[in-house]
């Protein structure tokens, strides 16, 4: 991290009041939250997902400061022009479609290329899975993905430094990660990706990581029809099983089922 340490005190430059919504030891508080319409704005999405709004609220603020602090800090997670935009659309792009994601009741995830850890934080706080494997190969990013963790107590997420093409086959002795181990070990019953790459090839990807009849949840733009259509090989192992738009529809989760 170059020397640099991070910093957990209330930011200088908030880009929105609702940092204040916490005391002087740093714990955020529901009813203060709940004032600021887009952290009121989640609560549905909590609810469908089964999670308890009351402390889901406060422990999702405190990663989203979290992810503030060392984004101005240590290192970039997301671009500082993205900053205002990191609850009304990051963590509600995670959170939405919570509650159609645990309908499928799929126990084990892992989530490539976690980045700053959307979707998948945020899936984990309010309930979704019982383990989850976040894969990240950018070394500053898993650093801050492994640090949140650890200070939100997610003893059920665990962080993985690696290409998750690399990491399913295990290292050059053919022995698997003990990351993946602690999270359940491969195949998993369902893989997120947000923001990644192309839907071709991670679901090449996501094939040899999930079992038969598993679950790939892409959080995909306006290009998944193109996507879709540019190469159809994809449709030879995966079917396609809905997908869930936000407002607007330009983005979606799109759900394939891995047939083979």
């Amino acid at each position: 991290m170059g020397g640099r340490r991070a910093v957990v005190e209330p930011l200088a430059e908030a880009p929105a009041g609702w940092l204040a919504a916490r005391d002087a030891g740093g714990q955020f508080h529901f009813p203060a939250l709940v004032e600021h319409a887009e952290w009121a704005a989640l609560i549905p999405g909590i609810e469908r997902a089964g999670g308890d709004v009351a402390t889901a609220l406060p422990r999702l603020a405190a990663y989203i400061a979290a992810v503030l602090s060392w984004n101005r800090t240590v290192s970039n997670l997301i671009s500082r022009s993205d900053e205002a935009r990191l609850v009304s659309r990051h963590l509600a792009e995670s959170i939405e479609p919570a509650g159609w994601l645990r309908e499928f009741d799929a126990a084990r995830w892992v989530d490539l290329g976690s980045g700053a850890g959307f979707p998948a934080i945020p899936l984990a706080m309010v309930g979704i899975g019982r383990k989850w494997l976040l894969v990240e190969s950018r070394r500053p990013k898993t650093l801050f993905l492994k640090k949140v963790t650890q200070d939100l107590g997610l003893v059920d997420v665990h962080i993985a430094h690696a290409r998750l093409e690399d990491l399913v086959h295990g290292d050059e002795l053919g022995d698997p990660h003990p990351d993946a181990v602690r999270a359940g070990g491969f195949p998993f019953d369902a893989l997120t990706s947000r923001a990644t790459m192309t839907l071709p090839p991670t679901l090449e990807i996501a094939e040899a990581c999930v079992r038969p009849g598993g679950h790939a949840f892409l959080w995909k733009g306006s290009a998944r029809v193109r996507e879709k259509a540019e190469n159809v090989a994809w449709n030879e192992r995966w079917d396609e099983a809905g997908e869930l738009a936000f407002e607007g529809g330009n983005v979606a989760v799109c759900n394939f089922i891995l047939n083979r």
